[in-house]
Order: structure tokens, then C-alpha cells, then sequence
């Protein structure tokens, strides 16, 4: 079943009240380094290519993308996250601060590094090979408490929670218990159905019993067949993968993202596909980012789930387009829907 379609001026005015909702984002903060070269041959010490340097440059990554994504959307996105002691961690509040996000839910442990993921990639946008600095330990000691705090004190007033998890150390089953009281304490009909601040979560299956009470978890398709143990090749496998995770997290409703196959939706009183709407991909990294990024804005400014995802899948088809961890404004995600009438 195919979900109801978002026409255009609907899509306008929930895009147009995206300006100043306010988002916590709480998750894996990563600097992406590109180093970009030309290969012309094959070194004779090894079988792999010589890059040639010509340029590097920097992109915010993981939960620091998300809140990127929040800006470049209009909203405004508190953002908490572990840092190391270094160099990237400099380099990354500078992006951050270049950005428009505040940088105070920044939490420095000197026992871990600032996750960095280096690129190399070709002028042609190839990667040749990718070199990743981090740990995955979860936060401890005064570090633990310190995040713990400052999700309780910038999550006060947001219209949306989002997690991002990419099992670096910051979410842990504590963090998440936080953050679901923020999100049923904002009034006594508060219930794991209906909160009253959304919860959206961009999920890793080792933690998935963390996010027991979320209002959406978004994962994708691999993450949904890990989930299941079960492929996932037709609707009916998506349909029935959905219903799955709904029980066994426990969460109000799942969004798997399918690439080229678009998403399938799997709430309490509606499931369905909503396809893909990119017209050509040249990168899907980051594409996750900006799907949570969307659906927490919607949500803050009263979209359904259905209308929300819909929405989600359409900034989905204007980042993979782009190259990197990439971001999209309210005009190109109004103008997506103009196009695709």
C-alpha cells in the first residue's frame, strides 16, 4: 500500500514553520576530513594508487550533521555530544560555530579522540581508501554525569528530542531513559503513544532495546534485516520487518529507509511505501542525517507521521545528489514538490 501523497501547498506551509523550532540533538559528533588528489598510477611498492594532493577540506558528520541539517532548515538545534582533547575537536567547533550551532552541549573527555573519518577521494569524488579516528566506549565517571546533565538542561523548552546514534560512546540506555522523561514530562496525558515532545531516533541495532518509548526510529535497510534476521526484497518483507521492531522496541513507529526502493512507514494505525523521489545519487553518506533532521522539524511543527516521512523522503532525494555529508534548504525542499507534481 502507497501512503496518501503531501500536495505542494500543504508541504509549503509545514516547510515554512520550520523557522526557530527548537531541537535537541544528542548523539555521535564527527568531523569528516576530505583530502582530494589526482591518481595518474599504481605505486610499485603496493598494488594500490598514488594520490597526488591537490586539496582537503572539512564537513560536519554524524550528530553534528544533523544539527547542520536543522540550520540550513531553519530551525534551531541544540546539539550535545562527546569531543576529545585535540586537534579535530578545535576544528570541529570552529564548523560548528561557522554554522550557526552552539557549541556549549559540547562535552570534552580527554581520554577518548574527536571521532574523524578522513576521506580520500579522487578529483572525480572516488574514494580511494577512508581512515577513521575514534572509540567507542560509552561515556563514564564525571563525563557520563556531565552529559547527563546537559541533556536535561538543553532539552527543556524543545519542540523535538532526536538521537543520533552511531555507537560511539555518547547513547547510552541512560541518556535515552533522560531523554524519554523529557519527552512524556511535559504534561500528565503524556503516554508512550502520543508524547508530548517527539522523540526520533536514527538508530544502531546493538542499542535497540535503548529506544523502548520513542515516538519514530528510523533504520535502514540493513539495520531492518539485522533486526529481523530476514531479508527484506518486497514490501510485504518491509511491511511485515516494520510491524517486528514496532513490537520488539516498543516505540509508537518505525521509518526503514530503503535507498532506491523510497521508505515504508509502519505505525500504529497506518503502514505503507512512500517511493523514492531522487532523480540521480552520487552519494547516500549523510542521506540518514538529514531523514531525522526533516522528520524532527515536522513533527515540531505538527505534521503526522505519514506527512513528516513524506517530507523526509524528499530532502533524502536532494542530499544524495550532493557529495559528502550534505545539507538542503526550505527552498529546494518546497521546490522538490513543485518538481515532482
Amino acid at each position: 500500500m502507497q501512503l496518501a501523497k503531501l500536495d505542494a501547498g500543504r508541504a509549503s506551509d509545514l516547510v515554512a514553520r520550520f523557522q526557530d523550532v527548537s531541537v535537541l540533538v544528542v548523539g555521535d559528533v564527527m568531523l569528516d576530513r576530505f583530502i582530494v588528489g589526482r591518481v595518474n598510477r599504481i605505486s610499485p611498492e603496493a598494488p594500490v594508487p598514488v594520490v597526488h594532493f591537490q586539496s582537503e577540506y572539512y564537513r560536519l558528520g554524524g550528530a553534528a550533521n544533523v544539527a547542520h541539517n536543522i540550520v540550513t532548515l531553519g530551525g534551531k538545534p541544540s546539539l550535545v555530544g562527546l569531543i576529545g582533547a585535540d586537534a579535530a575537536a578545535e576544528t570541529l567547533r570552529t564548523h560548528l560555530t561557522a554554522a550557526g550551532i552552539r557549541i556549549n552541549g559540547l562535552i570534552e573527555d580527554r581520554y577518548r579522540p574527536t571521532t574523524e573519518k578522513v576521506r580520500i577521494v579522487t578529483e572525480r569524488n572516488q574514494q580511494v581508501a577512508r581512515i577513521d579516528r575514534e572509540t567507542d566506549g560509552d561515556a563514564s565517571g564525571d563525563v557520563k554525569q556531565t552529559l547527563i546533565g546537559r541533556v536535561k538542561s538543553l532539552g527543556r523548552g524543545a519542540k523535538t528530542l532526536l538521537v543520533s546514534d552511531y555507537l560511539k560512546g555518547t547513547v547510552s540506555g541512560t541518556v535515552m531513559k533522560t531523554l524519554l522523561g523529557i519527552s512524556r514530562s511535559h504534561g500528565a496525558t503524556a503516554s508512550i503513544h502520543r508524547p508530548d515532545v517527539p522523540l526520533v531516533v536514527d538508530p544502531k541495532i546493538p542499542h535497540l532495546e535503548y529506544y523502548a518509548g520513542a515516538t519514530v526510529i528510523t533504520p535502514n535497510h540493513h539495520e531492518a534485516e539485522a533486526a529481523t534476521q530476514r531479508s527484506l526484497r518486497s514490501d510485504e518483507d518491509a511491511a511485515s520487518a516494520g510491524r517486528m521492531i514496532r513490537r520488539r522496541v516498543k516505540c509508537d513507529a518505525v521509518l526503514i529507509t530503503r535507498g532506491e526502493q523510497g521508505m515504508w512507514l509502519a505505525e500504529r494505525d497506518v503502514e505503507g511505501s512512500i517511493p523514492a523521489v531522487a532523480r540521480e545519487v552520487a552519494d547516500v553518506t549523510g542521506a540518514g542525517d538529514t531523514v531525522v533532521a526533516t522528520l524532527a522539524l515536522a513533527l515540531g511543527v505538527g505534521a503526522t507521521l505519514t506527512e513528516a516521512a513524506v517530507l523526509a523522503n524528499h530532502a533524502a532525494g536532494i542530499v544524495v545528489a550532493k557529495f559528502g555529508p550534505a545539507t538542503l534548504t526550505r527552498e529546494e525542499l518546497v521546490g522538490s514538490f513543485q518538481v515532482s507534481i
